[in-house]
């Protein structure tokens, strides 16, 4: 009985070898076929990686007119080519951007607006924390803003019972740092609107007709956003007085602003968009924007008085440690003729004269030495500027 159990010891032990031999081939092919599959899609995309670089690139053409089923396209260099087009784009109207082949120029696909216009680069998407009750010493101000802009976007139903039309827009005039912009964030804040915020002098382009079809766009997106509010920052960059001579450069910019005329008072009505225009210079400024009609309304952003330097004083240091020896009215008086933003550097300054001093607490002496510093920097930064406007 001894020697059969030890054979059958021996065959157990060979079953196992033999086994553990299997396993490990199939553990071995199963190995490898993942890594086969892995190369394999590695390829693949390296294919289609390759294509791509092969590819030949596609212009982008706005398309002018359409004639008979085919196309008159405009390149970004002012060329003009009449080809086809794909039997499978529909929709194609004057003015929209496509994409087009280049060697034969057939257009192959049509750019949505979102894709041609670069949205963000206007739209604030994050509504300005801006409150009403961060503008100080400009009530008369703000009650003008919202009667034009914020109640007919939020009570559009009360004009309509008066039977009456709102203006369309606004112009705010004044000197600098008077709190133009700040109104304009106040307006968006107050409002479930979107906002559009845009500079004069983006709106300028380097191409013929581009600025045009800029300012086209902007509109376009403003009506689809609806209700929005575009606000246009040192307007006198576009819409300053038009003169009979000038460089092309010049001629380029009346066309973009006879497009903007068009927008605010042409065919297409405005509806929920309203307009706020923001400058320092009025009197450079065209009289046929600022005709009833376009923007209606002309609101003075003046430099603030006594009343109005004690409010915005104590809205830029209500997280301040002021000691209460500090007199208030005597620091006040000393600002007469600053603007909202000299206000606002008096305080930021005299913030800096307690931390050089190693304290949270600031001094009136503090207030004083940076009302002369401001003063200084006035007078070397051009205060002859502010006494144009009196």
């Amino acid at each position: 009985m001894a020697p059969k159990s030890a054979s059958t010891d021996v065959q157990g032990r060979e079953k196992e070898i033999l086994s553990s031999i299997i396993t490990g081939y199939s553990t071995d092919i199963q190995t490898l076929e993942g890594e086969n599959k892995l190369l394999k899609e590695t390829i693949n995309t390296l294919k289609k990686e390759m294509m791509r670089y092969q590819q030949p690139p596609l212009l982008v053409a706005e398309i002018k007119d359409i004639i008979d089923g085919s196309v008159l396209l405009k390149l970004n260099n002012g060329n003009e080519f009449y080809v086809g087009s794909s039997h499978e784009i529909e929709d194609l109207l004057p003015g929209d951007s496509v994409l087009v082949e280049q060697k034969n120029l057939t257009v192959i696909k049509k750019i949505p607006l979102s894709k041609s216009f670069n949205v963000e680069k206007f739209v604030i998407v994050e509504k300005p924390t801006t409150l009403w009750k961060d503008v100080g010493g400009l009530s008369k101000q703000a009650e003008e803003i919202k009667e034009v802009i914020e109640l007919p976007l939020k009570k559009p139903e009360l004009f309509k019972k008066v039977g009456i039309q709102p203006p369309k827009g606004i112009l705010l005039y004044g000197p600098p740092g008077t709190g133009k912009t700040l109104l304009a964030k106040a307006v968006a804040s107050a409002t479930d609107s979107c906002f559009i915020e845009v500079v004069g002098s983006e709106l300028v382009q380097k191409f013929i007709g581009e600025g045009a079809k800029l300012i086209k766009e902007i509109f376009m997106l403003a009506r689809e956003k609806a209700p929005s509010i575009i606000f246009i920052d040192e307007i006198d960059a576009l819409a300053s007085k038009r003169i009979d001579i000038g460089t092309s450069g010049e001629r380029e910019v009346q066309r973009t602003f006879m497009q903007l005329l068009a927008e605010i008072d042409g065919f297409k009505p405005l509806g929920n968009v309203k307009i706020i225009g923001c400058t320092n210079r009025k009197d450079i400024m065209d009289p046929a924007v600022i005709r009833p009609g376009r923007l209606d309304r002309l609101i003075q952003i003046p430099t603030p008085d006594d009343e109005g330097i004690k409010e915005i004083f104590k809205i830029h240091t209500k997280n301040m440690q002021i000691d209460k020896k500090a007199n208030i009215e005597k620091i006040c008086v000393l600002m007469q003729g600053f603007s909202g933003a000299e206000i606002k550097a008096v305080c930021t300054e005299a913030g800096y004269f307690a931390i050089r001093n190693n304290r949270y607490k600031i001094f009136e002496k503090d207030f004083k030495d940076a009302v002369i510093k401001v003063n200084q920097e006035e007078m070397t930064g051009g205060n002859d500027y502010m006494h144009m406007f009196g």
